[in-house]
């Protein structure tokens, strides 16, 4: 194997030329990478199928046709925009042991991945009002949360998530890089990237600070404050049974909030305090930021949602003895 930890290319972009990053795989289990790709073949399978059959069948029943299923939409949307961002570096890393990239794909694919990554925050969010909405005000839920106001929602996270990366990511094509140029995962994140310029990076540093607080704070604080309300009125229903009723339709989004920012606050954790430690740690914590939502959120919305759980019986049904 090629020892790209040793490896400093020559040509850099303060000379107008092309610079080459260097993905990795499994530092140490370079043999084995064939192997060690087929678990993450079947992740990457069961989330974008997974979240392809949510699709379907929110589109093909239309009893599914309510806010709530709009955004489970954009959700599963979301999810399959992050495994797609990240599918083709991983795939050629383990596959073909092509570690190289070129440095503006790089930024097209970190951008794509943080973009997801800050849309899929808002989605929660959104539900999370939906969720405030339906057990705090049920009888103004149809008239509050119109489809033209989801319509106006679904724009406005994607163009409130769209606009915020540029203003950094263009900047990485012109830094100078003289370090190494060996990346710490199989696709290219912000953080892992500008660790190797040699230039000034603290505008880099400031801008995702503010974009941690005022995006991911901003939602997370929403999201917290949506479900104070909603467990206050949920304390105020008489019997357990309603009480328990009110609160299992907000279990799917609770997961859901769980398996993102869990793993998010664990991997920022260990870039900030564990610069140091083993690279597999690193490498799980990205990974599983990444791979586990899509993975996990269409299993939690079918096994929890009584309506999707029939969807995706039929469509079983309908291939196993060829019913229409």
């Amino acid at each position: 194997m090629a020892p790209w930890g040793n490896l400093v290319t020559g040509s850099n972009s303060s000379f107008g030329q092309s610079v080459s990053l260097y993905l990795t795989g499994i530092p140490g289990y370079e043999n084995f990478h064939h192997v060690i790709s087929i678990p993450f073949c079947v992740l990457y399978t069961i989330g974008i199928v997974g979240n392809c059959t949510i699709l379907h069948v929110i589109r093909t029943d239309k009893s599914l046709h309510e806010p709530m299923y709009y955004f489970l939409t954009m959700l599963s949307l979301t999810d399959m925009g992050m495994s797609i961002s990240t599918l083709p570096t991983v795939l050629q890393v383990f596959w073909f042991d092509a570690r190289e990239i070129e440095v503006n794909a790089c930024v097209v694919q970190m951008y794509f991945i943080h973009t997801f990554s800050l849309m899929e925050s808002a989605v929660l969010l959104a539900m999370a009002f939906d969720r405030y909405v339906a057990i705090c005000d049920p009888l103004r839920y149809s008239s509050k949360l119109t489809a033209q106001r989801i319509v106006y929602i679904g724009i406005a996270i994607v163009i409130r998530c769209a606009i915020v990366l540029p203003v950094i990511v263009v900047r990485i094509p012109k830094f100078t890089f003289c370090r190494s140029h060996v990346l710490s995962h199989s696709f290219c994140l912000h953080q892992d990237v500008i660790r190797l310029a040699c230039d000034d990076i603290s505008f880099n540093i400031l801008y995702g600070l503010f974009v941690v607080a005022c995006y991911w704070g901003v939602d997370s604080l929403g999201i917290f404050i949506s479900y104070a309300f909603i467990l206050r009125s949920v304390l105020s229903i008489a019997s357990k049974g309603g009480k328990l009723k009110a609160l299992n339709t907000c279990a799917s989004h609770i997961c859901a909030v769980l398996i993102l920012y869990v793993p998010m606050i664990g991997l920022s954790m260990v870039h900030r305090y564990a610069k140091h430690s083993s690279p597999i740690i690193h490498i799980t914590m990205a990974n599983i930021y990444l791979l586990v939502p899509p993975v996990l959120n269409p299993i939690i919305y079918s096994v929890k949602t009584k309506q999707i759980r029939q969807g995706f019986l039929k469509i079983f049904l309908a291939r196993r003895f060829g019913l229409n």
